[in-house]
């Protein structure tokens, strides 16, 4: 096992990120604006996306679900939250 710090970690973990935003915004059907949070010390993932905003949340359970749950990406929670522009 290596003590060494990977350069690149918090870069691979910002594409990582980026990545499951854009799988989700195309799941959802919608393009628009988006952006994300990630609060350390509650290892808590906000996304907000602006095609959210006009969706009911039983739709974005069951389009969102299996993308979050077929992630790789650990943390305690993500929330997914309307853009309010």
């Amino acid at each position: 096992m290596s003590d060494q710090i990977d350069p690149d970690a918090p870069e691979a973990f910002e594409e990582d990120i980026d990545r499951l935003v854009e799988t989700l915004k195309d799941r959802l059907g919608g393009g628009g604006a988006s952006r994300w949070y990630y609060d350390e010390p509650s290892e808590t993932l906000y996304i907000e996306l602006e095609c959210l905003a006009e969706m009911p949340e039983e739709e974005i359970e069951k389009l969102a679900g299996p993308v979050l749950e077929e992630s790789d990406l650990d943390f305690e929670e993500i929330l997914l939250l309307p853009l309010e522009q």
